[in-house]
């Protein structure tokens, strides 16, 4: 009877795994439509690959990380990007890495998402105020300040930020679960979207006043565009 047992069981586990590895590939960009001439086609989900004999080290490395990312603007940070489109051998392997620089008093990466990767972030100088906020509806907030040599993790999808705290410059390091973990910040999808989203939505959505929406929506927009 025990021999039955384990042997459902083990069919039960087998069906399950089959069921697993039969779902969709993760998407590398934010869609992919089809279409039903392929002579039109002119992207694939992720990129084209080159024949392996063609490949050379070149493909697989980036120089210049070493170089401070220029924190000169209006949230005072810098991200600089090291995924598929800067080496090309990433593609397929499901990671990517980016720099963040930090202005002192303040630089902000400004909460934003990533909509394909996790992001484990690492401090190497400075002091960061980092955290992300749970889906709806707890929309819980976990948060820590972190120093050199510190490490946090993002979880995939989740809004979430890093503030410099510190009266020096900062930077960190952080690895996404993707070749092109796309980004979206939050303010400026919303208040600055090409065409702008109706007012009367976010004025009811962020319960303020339609006049104070056109106006960020005017500064969003001029940013983004």
């Amino acid at each position: 009877m025990k021999g039955v047992q384990f042997l459902v069981a083990f069919v039960l586990l087998a069906l399950a795994s089959k069921l697993v590895s039969a779902s969709d590939p993760s998407p590398f960009q934010d869609f992919c439509v089809a279409i039903n001439d392929t002579k039109d086609g002119v992207f694939v989900n992720g990129k084209f690959c080159k024949d392996p004999k063609l490949a050379t080290a070149e493909d697989f490395f980036l120089p210049g990380l070493n170089i401070p990312g220029n924190t000169s603007n209006q949230v005072g940070s810098m991200v600089t990007p090291a995924n598929v489109q800067q080496i090309p051998g990433l593609n397929t392997l499901g990671i990517s890495l980016v720099q963040i620089d930090y202005a002192p008093y303040g630089g902000l990466n400004p909460p934003h998402t990533h909509p394909r990767a996790t992001e484990i972030l690492v401090v190497v100088e400075g002091t960061l105020s980092v955290g992300f906020v749970t889906s709806n509806t707890d929309n819980r907030l976990f948060t820590k300040v972190l120093y050199p040599g510190d490490v946090f993790v993002f979880p995939e999808g989740m809004i979430h930020f890093q503030l410099n705290i510190g009266s020096t410059n900062a930077v960190a390091f952080a690895a996404l679960s993707s070749q092109n973990p796309g980004v979206i910040t939050i303010a400026n999808a919303v208040f600055g979207s090409d065409p702008a989203i109706n007012p009367d939505v976010l004025a009811k959505a962020f319960q303020l006043d339609q006049n104070i929406v056109k106006q960020l929506q005017s500064r969003f927009w001029w940013d983004n565009n």
